[in-house]
Parts: C-alpha cells; sequence; structure tokens
C-alpha cells in the first residue's frame, strides 16, 4: 500500500521597495512646524511610524523623530490621543 503525498505550493511573496519621500522629493523639507506633514508620519494613536512602515531613509527617519518630538513639546502635535 503507497501513500499519496500531498503537494505542497508555496505562495510567491512579493515586496514592493519603498523609497523615501524626501530623498524622492527634496523640496518636503521635515520642519517641526509643518504639521501637515508630521501628521501624515504619525499613526492615529500619536505614535511616530517605524521606517519599515513608512518607507523612510535612516537619516530622514531620525531628523523626522526629532522633528516630530519638537512639535510635541510646543504642543503642536499630541503626545497621544484621548479616548
Amino acid at each position: 500500500m503507497a501513500f499519496k503525498r500531498k503537494k505542497i505550493f508555496k505562495k510567491k511573496t512579493y515586496t514592493v521597495n519603498k523609497i523615501c519621500r524626501f530623498c524622492y522629493d527634496r523640496k518636503i523639507v521635515i520642519n517641526y512646524k509643518d504639521t501637515k506633514t508630521l501628521l501624515a508620519l504619525i499613526t492615529e494613536r500619536g505614535k511616530i511610524m517605524p521606517r519599515r512602515i513608512s518607507g523612510n531613509c535612516a537619516s530622514h527617519q531620525r531628523k523626522l523623530t526629532e522633528a516630530v518630538k519638537r512639535a510635541r513639546t510646543l504642543a503642536l502635535l499630541p503626545f497621544s490621543i484621548q479616548r
């Protein structure tokens, strides 16, 4: 009696290379006063999006983090969202 083996097919996963929006468009400047740009890179709970999700390069992510922290200190952005 021979047992039949099931064929297991692996799903192919495709990853899309994310491009840093600040490297791509040099006109966009990271500034703590520009809350519209900073809000796009913060989650709805008020946390800063990580590099792997936002697609920023390391140098721009550091500048972005510094700008968000300055904006929070000056009360331009909230530290956390009220429930």
